[in-house]
């Protein structure tokens, strides 16, 4: 009895210490678990490590695209154009051509910027928003669309830039700021319609900042190794704070494609051109009274200079401001506003975009001495600003076309000494009138015939024009930048 008890008792504590034990198993297991959920749902709130950086990563990235995709456009144009009748000949049709590119609003009342190429020769320019006006950011992409007929404001062929205004208000736009730093190795993303493919967006880099791609040119661009193709022409290249870093124009490539060398117009450039454009119709150079020319090695030898390479002034004009400064002839220049100068297209490019209204600084090389200078700029007067004030609005009224012109005669061609053909007549203006807009016609141009008719004068244009009606087409032979080349449209 004794010992069956103590059997009992010993039985009856194991199976406590048992129950205890599982238990204190379960309780573990369950507080382990808990653990565990707390864990995933804050990872999933706050993800930690290489995780979690690229959430972060790819969070700002949608929400950049978010921002600057509303202010990029689609851009649709119709106009003529030379095709090759098969024998090489590319030139032996003018045929209706329809052409797609991309724009990007810098201001909120309708303005866009674009590339002069793919507006040149328009007959008419439509342009698609992202978003139509009127829908909340939070609309779909799907019916939220909206087309407006463009007007060409001006275009600048040397920069490859053009202006473009549709009359809507309170629109998305980007910011544009020619005093922002662009680092090479900066993280930029290109936006734009390649291939027709509207609100597209790539990411890269920028692989130069100051690229050169033409040693005959003044131009300076950004390259970059974000994606670029066909019909991203005209769109923004966007950093990573939303600003527009360039505007994307061209690419070299071997198969037509993207390989990685795309090519973008400098913020500089393109606010400098804006403006120039939305106030005047053209872009003026800036001047200082000055010329230089490239260092050669022979030049350098010959005038002992300390330097066998760069830019060497090589006249300054009595009492211009450059002669004001203290500028002197032989003077090597070794930056301005603090960039670098290693080309004579570099010096004329800094030049070419330094506003009027402020003073250039220019640091030269004078024998061993190094001297900072401050030169004024002035605006060389366009040609064309010289016509306004001998026009006369009702005798230089040509209605039907909206615009103002001037006979070509032996006056204006000694004013203009680069016109191919001294007759014509010249565009000194155009009119609010639509067909001014419609005929791509701008300031400048010389019309030298219509549908064959040659124009020698005011009358032989009035008197082509008279007779036309509502669709007929008009083609004009124009001289542009001393190239000629046919502009044709439908009248209306």
């Amino acid at each position: 009895m004794t010992s069956w008890k103590k059997s009992l008792g010993f039985t009856v504590t194991i199976c406590w210490f048992a129950f205890m034990a599982a238990l204190a198993a379960n309780a573990q297991s369950q507080r382990a678990k808990d653990a565990e959920a707390e864990v995933r749902q804050d990872s999933s709130a706050k993800p930690h490590g290489r995780a979690g950086f690229l959430q972060q990563f790819n969070d700002s990235l949608e929400a950049l695209t978010d921002k600057v995709a509303p202010a990029v456009v689609q851009i649709e144009v119709a106009g003529y154009g030379p095709v090759e009748d098969g024998s090489g000949n590319a030139a032996a049709y003018i045929v209706r051509q329809h052409r797609l590119g991309s724009g990007v609003i810098i201001d909120p009342d309708g303005y866009i910027i674009t590339n002069a190429h793919v507006v040149e020769a328009a007959q008419r320019i439509r342009v698609t928003l992202n978003r139509s006006p009127a829908s909340p950011a939070s609309a779909p992409d799907a019916g939220s669309k909206s087309t407006f007929d463009a007007k060409l404001v001006g275009i600048h062929n040397e920069s490859d830039l053009a202006l473009l205004k549709i009359d809507v208000a309170g629109l998305p736009f980007l910011l544009v700021d020619p005093k922002r730093t662009v680092r090479q190795g900066e993280l930029v993303i290109a936006l734009g319609s390649p291939e027709g493919l509207d609100n597209s967006v790539t990411m890269g880099v920028v692989s130069a900042v100051a690229r050169q791609a033409d040693p005959q040119r003044a131009m300076v661009y950004i390259q970059t190794d974000a994606p670029i193709n066909r019909g991203n022409s005209g769109g923004p290249l966007v950093d990573i704070d939303g600003y527009l870093v360039g505007i994307n124009t061209f690419i070299f490539s071997s198969s037509g494609g993207s390989e990685g060398l795309g090519f973008a117009i400098p913020a500089k450039a393109v606010k400098f051109v804006y403006d120039r454009l939305r106030k005047v119709g053209h872009v003026d150079r800036s001047d200082i009274g000055a010329t230089a020319q490239a260092i050669s090695p022979a030049l350098a030898e010959g005038l002992h200079l300390p330097v066998n390479s760069g830019v060497i002034i090589a006249d300054v004009l009595p009492d211009g401001p450059a002669a004001t400064a203290g500028l002197k002839v032989q003077d090597v220049v070794l930056t301005v506003d603090t960039t670098p100068i290693g080309s004579l297209p570099m010096l004329e490019a800094s030049l070419y975009l330094h506003p009027t209204d402020e003073v250039m600084t220019l640091a030269v090389l004078r024998g061993k001495e190094k001297l900072t200078l401050y030169v004024p700029v002035i605006q060389q007067k366009h040609d064309v600003d010289r016509l306004l004030d001998m026009v006369d609005p009702e005798k230089n009224l040509v209605g039907r076309l909206g615009v103002l012109g001037m006979d070509v005669d032996s006056k204006i061609a000694e004013m203009l000494p680069d016109l191919r053909f001294k007759s014509g007549v010249i565009v000194v203006a155009r009119t609010a009138y639509r067909a001014s807009v419609v005929a791509g016609l701008s300031p400048g141009d010389v019309i030298h015939s219509i549908n064959t008719t040659a124009v020698n004068n005011m009358d032989d244009l009035r008197n082509a024009v008279r007779p036309l009606k509502f669709g007929d087409a008009v083609v004009l032979q124009i001289e542009r930048d001393s190239k000629l080349e046919y502009v044709a449209f439908e009248f209306e």
